[in-house]
């Protein structure tokens, strides 16, 4: 018998409460990088590829809801339950600037050009900032249905996708006019919004459910039910043949796009998994817990057969009890 094979991931440590969001800067002269979110209030940048630490970003008096990087991951963005979004040097860690908002700010976005931030929250409504001008009032995108959970820019910075915590569905809204153009209906909220890397599909988590959606006319392409609640899932960027999803099992598992198959499954994790995010190649993926920890997963060559290392409520393995005394501590 064979023995199977067990993923082994790169963990980072860092964090003191649970990471809730990680984004992946685009490939850059120096390489890609990593940030993270986490309700420690502390977001932190690493290497994309090694998964260490290179600086912590210091200033929020509230746990951080979301973070992401700007094409050339030169600034970083946070949002915060301290009631507002921050702009920071992702070089020096130095603050460049604060935007205050009235409630907690739960999602944040920079524009593909890098001239704008959207941010999003509890006050249910969108805010566009002006990089160049930061000082300058915000445009103000209103009547979003709840309370805002999820946002991203697509269509070249023309179409901003946003989701709600209290209420299913993606809204799509045209920026130049400022109304909602189209709604993508899901049963449950949509915890997790992607847009893929070639622009032609927005992958969504909601409940048990992941779906892939036609980015340009906003039909239903793929609708996978997921062994559990999932509260995030990221396509694969480079082909496009595989995705991967997390959520309550603690388990991060990964898919046959075509087909839906699980075709692998990775242990590790000690809490519900709230993020997961591929690499800008593909070539490994990111999983964000309630445990405190980022795992950092080698997507490799997976076959069906190695999903059955996946038993549920099975007794602890050597395998197992191997995975975690080879977990490398970054």
């Amino acid at each position: 018998m064979d023995k199977k094979k067990v993923a082994v991931p790169l963990v980072c440590h860092g964090h003191s409460r649970p990471v809730v969001d990680l984004f992946y800067s685009p490939v850059t002269p120096d390489g890609y990088f990593l940030i993270s979110a986490s309700k420690d209030s502390t977001p932190m940048l690493r290497n994309g590829e090694t998964g260490d630490w290179i600086g912590t970003f210091e200033g929020h008096k509230g746990a951080v809801w979301s973070c992401c990087l700007d094409t050339h991951a030169l600034r970083a963005a946070s949002a915060s339950a301290d009631f507002s979004a921050k702009l920071w040097d992702a070089l020096t860690g130095d603050v460049l600037h604060s935007f205050d908002h009235k409630h907690i700010v739960r999602a944040c976005s920079f524009s593909e050009d890098t001239h704008f931030l959207l941010t999003g929250g509890f006050e249910k409504k969108l805010r566009i900032f002006d990089l160049n001008r930061p000082d300058a009032s915000p445009r103000e995108i209103e009547h979003s249905p709840g309370s805002v959970r999820t946002v991203v820019w697509l269509h070249s910075d023309q179409t901003i996708l946003s989701s709600c915590s209290d209420s299913g569905g993606v809204r799509l809204w045209d920026v130049r006019s400022g109304k909602m153009a189209h709604t993508l209906e899901t049963k449950s909220p949509v915890t997790s919004a992607e847009v893929s890397k070639d622009g032609r599909y927005i992958t969504t988590a909601d409940g048990s459910s992941v779906k892939f959606w036609d980015a340009n006319h906003f039909g239903l392409v793929k609708s996978y039910d997921m062994p559990c609640n999932v509260e995030s899932a990221s396509l694969e960027p480079k082909f496009g043949d595989k995705f991967i999803a997390g959520g309550e099992d603690m388990w991060i598992r990964l898919f046959d796009f075509n087909t839906g198959e699980e075709i692998g499954c990775n242990k590790g994790h000690h809490g519900p998994v709230h993020c997961v995010r591929f690499s800008p190649g593909g070539e490994s993926y990111a999983s964000g817990s309630e445990d405190g920890t980022i795992r950092i997963w080698q997507t490799g060559s997976l076959n069906p057969k190695e999903k059955e290392s996946c038993v549920q409520n099975g007794p602890m393995t050597s395998d197992d009890i191997g995975t975690k005394l080879e977990d490398l501590k970054v």
